[in-house]
């Protein structure tokens, strides 16, 4: 438990990383964009004070390289600066990084200004007024782009608590199914064998307490939730006895893979309820675990018993729940299949690989 608990913690220190208005402006993708934006600004300007037919390169070759050597600059200084503006508050925050931005236009700019200048000419009030015409328009530019990271910020939070609800709706949709059908078995157990029914509680309120004890939306080691299997199957095989066979071909790593509590379980619950309760002999349960393409790809057999002794919508209620919690969590990077051949019933779930004390990406 204390490695699931220090797990967790290392997760949460990671939520607090990503969790500010300011975007990582390290990456690759976000220098792009900005190097983009800052060509389009170059590009008005210049054209705003001159016309089109009489377009200057030189003046635009010598804007651009101004404003970009502001812009990269200021890039990497709120990059390196980053972790000390998020032990501030968003006030201090923005105005902390309005200064950095600020005083590097005012220093390019006068550095700027010097170079062009012909030698020995006084400095007069036409370059005060362009470092000072500089600073403005970085003022603006800066005050734009900060409300919209901040505004984009409080979109992608509300996107996440309400990510947060739909999954927490789903499980609490699942765990009712699962205990129910649990106490179902535990009192055709009580009449027959009162010592194995209550070694069944036992081990029942030791599965719903490690269930309850991770957060609905976040993924939990494979082995965990292979555990929580096996624990199902060790109580259905106490109700079916030698009708029941389940076989496992686990070939991923299950400490380092993650995988969202009460994924597979629900699925080996439908394959005995469905596939071998029904049948008079029984039949064997196949749970195959692969990783495909960086995916996790988990497979689930049972025989199909004849369409008379079917039980109800129960086993594709829970393939809908299913696929609705994978898609809440991975996007459309997760599938979920099912078909039926040669009497077996397969049910085939994929989502995009996850490592034990990685973020999932969406």
């Amino acid at each position: 438990m204390s490695k699931l608990n220090g797990s967790s913690h290392l997760t949460s220190e990671s939520e607090n990383t990503e969790d500010f208005f300011l975007p990582d402006l390290c990456q690759a993708q976000s220098i792009l964009f900005l190097v983009l934006v800052a060509e389009l600004l170059v590009l008005v300007v210049v054209l705003a004070s001159s016309s089109l037919l009489a377009f200057s390169w030189p003046r635009m070759g010598l804007t651009s390289l101004f404003v970009q050597w502001v812009v990269l600059t200021s890039a990497t200084t709120l990059c390196n600066f980053r972790p000390l503006l998020m032990r501030m508050s968003i006030p201090y925050a923005t105005l902390a990084g309005y200064g950095i931005i600020l005083s590097l236009t005012l220093v390019f700019s006068i550095v700027g200004e010097w170079i062009i200048m012909p030698a020995e000419t006084p400095w007069d009030h036409e370059q005060s007024g362009n470092v000072t015409r500089n600073v403005l328009v970085a003022a603006v530019m800066t005050g734009i782009a900060f409300r919209y990271f901040f505004l984009q910020h409080q979109l992608r939070r509300q996107e996440q608590a309400e990510l947060n609800s739909r999954i927490q709706a789903l499980q609490s949709r699942i765990r009712p199914h699962f205990l129910f059908n649990s106490m179902n078995i535990i009192a055709s157990l009580i009449s027959v064998d009162p010592d194995t029914a209550e070694e069944v509680v036992e081990d029942l309120s030791l599965l719903f307490r490690a269930s309850l004890n991770q957060s609905s939306d976040q993924p939990v080691p494979l082995a965990e939730e292979l555990a929580l299997c096996q624990k199902y199957v060790h109580i259905e095989s106490l109700r079916l006895d030698e009708r029941l066979t389940v076989t496992w071909d686990i070939n991923v790593d299950t400490e380092t893979i993650k995988i969202p509590l009460l994924t597979l379980q629900p699925l080996l619950e439908n394959a005995i309820y469905h596939g071998i309760q029904p049948l008079a002999k029984g039949g064997v349960v196949e749970v195959v675990i692969n990783k495909q393409d960086n995916k996790l790809v988990a497979t689930i057999s049972n025989p199909v018993p004849d369409e008379a002794n079917t039980q109800g919508q129960g086993n594709r209620m829970a393939l809908d729940n299913i696929r609705r919690r994978l898609e809440a969590i991975y996007g459309s990077g997760a599938t979920i299949v099912s078909h039926k051949q040669t009497g077996i019933f397969t049910t085939t779930i994929s989502y995009p690989l996850v490592l034990a004390g990685k973020q999932t990406n969406r």
